[in-house]
């Protein structure tokens, strides 16, 4: 193995967070091999999964007879932040 292919090996190794050795045995498998995600798609994953939550929570508030229409109108608004999130990260 060349310098070159060695430093380019280490490099997408380091990049999908795999040892050299289990990057290699990946690729030997056949198995894909991604780039892990980054930090500002891992907080929009986060953000998301907080918002599923609340709206999670108005929902069951509105099953259980207790809603108040601005719980409606929170869970719709909610909703619109989630697919401006999920367009942001599928841009990425």
């Amino acid at each position: 193995m060349t310098q070159q292919q060695y430093q380019l090996l280490c490099r997408q190794a380091k990049q999908s967070g795999l040892t050299k050795r289990a990057y290699l045995a990946r690729l030997i498998e056949g198995q894909p091999v991604k780039a892990r995600p980054s930090q500002e798609i891992k907080e929009l994953r986060t953000e998301i999964h907080h918002i599923g939550n609340n709206i999670n929570q108005i929902a069951r508030s509105v099953n259980a007879g207790i809603a108040k229409p601005e719980d409606a109108k929170r869970g719709l608004y909610l909703l619109d932040r989630v697919y401006e999130l999920m367009y942001q990260v599928a841009k990425k």
